[in-house]
């Protein structure tokens, strides 16, 4: 039986230069590149306060009186 994590030598699919990597993709320097190019700053967004529409009631159970 073939182990779960054997290399394999194939054609890297963003710069067509052969590797051998665990698993099909970009290979090491193209991985690199892609989170340089790519690497952002986390940003908080400001929602605005949920408005329940008008035409929707409460549910009773929620307004029994004890």
């Amino acid at each position: 039986m073939e182990a779960l994590a054997t290399p394999h030598t194939f054609a890297c699919p963003r710069c067509s230069t052969e590797v051998t990597e665990t698993y099909y993709g970009p290979c090491a320097a193209c991985r690199i590149d892609l989170r340089a190019k790519y690497l952002s700053d986390g940003r908080e967004v400001e929602v605005a306060e949920y408005v329940p529409k008008m035409n929707v009631t409460p549910n009773a159970v929620a307004l029994k009186d004890d």
